[in-house]
């Protein structure tokens, strides 16, 4: 491999920052958490709590399929609800930096909440390379930079946090999750924000939004996995279009379809996905989800686009 530090080095990091302390992995499913997790497991065993912080904003059955995977690999993940603490916290705002202030508040609270309960004194987060270098860069705040946005979570929350692989961009944290025994559903699973599905909402973010824009976004990866892009998903728009039902006029929902390659996340390309393909994506979504009476294909590229929307 050739990142800069070997897996057993990124272990024994863990082990003397942890020592016999207990810690608390915030693990969301993607693979930059999951290699983590697996990395702080390996090196401090059941001093390790696994914590998913349900907040409706992941994609279809994702906590349940996180629980099972994790089972698998002999580590127990507590789900905790918490989505309507995060609507409520999302609710009224519309500024993208504005949500994901939201988001960054709501989730360290309920962090700082769960590891009281948990006694833990570090917090285990798959930061990696390319969140620290956008948030630097001022591209956009990435939720778990927290000395660049002022935050001292030992301070304010009572806890330090362990990053494993924030020296490495993603391409390398899929050989790490992959040398790990990680199955391929995980390290070869296309990027999913931090704030998850609330990325792709413009405008407002409420359950019945974030709802259509799971759906949508489910239609998008299953129609276009077979190109194996960077990432790809849909953003549900603010502005809506009419459109025609049953000869009748229908004003309803926009939705935009991304899709980039991409080596390092910090910079990108759009997918050349074939006509056929995005005919599919765009009948599917017209006709499962009632809602959605257009579907356009973004063609931009990084910079001067950002991948995610907001």
């Amino acid at each position: 491999m050739d990142e800069i530090k070997s897996i057993e080095q990124r272990i024994n990091e863990i082990k003397e920052t942890v020592g016999s302390g207990r810690a608390i992995s915030a693990l969301s499913g993607g693979v930059d958490s999951s290699a983590c997790t697996i990395l702080a497991h390996r090196a401090i065993g059941s001093n390790l709590k696994s914590v998913f912080i349900d907040d409706g904003l992941m994609r279809e059955k994702e906590p349940e399929q996180v629980r099972e995977i994790f089972r698998d690999l002999g580590i127990e993940v507590d789900i905790i609800d918490t989505q309507d603490e995060f609507f409520q916290a999302l609710k009224g705002k519309i500024d993208p930096e504005e949500k994901r202030k939201a988001f960054r508040s709501t989730f360290y609270t309920i962090f700082g909440r769960e590891v009281l309960k948990s006694e833990a004194k570090f917090l285990v987060q798959g930061t990696i390379a390319a969140d620290i270098l956008e948030t630097k860069g001022g591209i956009k705040t990435q939720h778990n930079i927290l000395e660049q946005i002022g935050i001292d979570p030992e301070k304010g929350f009572g806890f330090k946090v362990v990053e494993p692989v924030k020296d490495l961009f993603k391409p390398q944290v899929r050989e790490v999750a992959k040398e790990l025994g990680l199955p391929e559903m995980i390290y070869g699973r296309m990027p999913f924000p931090g704030p998850g599905l609330a990325t792709r909402v413009v405008g407002e973010v409420t359950p019945e939004r974030v709802s259509l824009v799971r759906k949508a976004t489910q239609i998008v990866e299953e129609e276009i996995e077979s190109l194996k892009p960077f990432q790809a998903f849909a953003v549900l728009l603010s502005d809506k279009g009419t459109g025609v039902e049953e000869g009748k006029r229908k004003f309803g929902e926009i939705v935009i379809v991304r899709s980039v390659e991409s080596k390092d996340a910090m910079t990108a390309e759009p997918t050349q996905v074939p006509w056929e393909i995005l005919m599919k994506i765009s009948k599917r979504m017209t006709g499962e989800i009632p809602e959605v009476v257009r579907v356009a294909y973004e063609i931009t590229p990084k910079p001067p686009a950002t991948i995610e929307y907001v």
